[in-house]
């Protein structure tokens, strides 16, 4: 498996990146509907496909959403084996009051906050590689 696994290591060089754009978690039954190079991501669950979008692809498909948030990626390459990143991360936005979605790709780890949180959240996730 590629990619850091030390937590003190990618704590400290994890380097937040806040992607410009609002961003929404919407459901479709319908996935062939949608050109996949117009999504950020896209999870088939029991119920449905949950696709995460540009916040005007969504209104340009007529996608219902309830929460636009703003998507941070943590640059450092993380192992999926890595033990502990999240945890460390999670708990220190919510005590700062931030709610925190997060997904885990195959290089990095990708944090969606609620818009109204970005700065706050850019500055508590900075806060590790001090």
């Amino acid at each position: 498996m590629s990619g850091e696994t030390k937590l003190d290591v990618l704590l400290k060089s994890m380097k937040p990146k806040h992607n410009v754009g609002e961003f929404v978690f919407c459901k479709t039954d319908d996935l062939e509907q949608i050109n996949l190079n117009q999504i950020v991501m896209s999870f088939k669950e029991e119920e449905s496909t949950t696709i995460i979008a540009k916040k005007e692809v969504a209104d340009q498909l007529n996608l219902d959403y309830s929460f636009v948030a703003s998507w941070i990626t943590l640059t450092v390459h993380s192992s999926l084996e890595a033990i502990g990143l999240t945890a460390a991360f999670s708990n220190a936005l919510s005590h700062n009051g931030i709610s925190c979605n997060v997904v885990a790709a195959y290089y990095h780890d990708h944090i969606f906050v609620d818009t109204k949180d970005t700065e706050k959240a850019m500055e508590v996730l900075n806060a590790f590689s001090k």
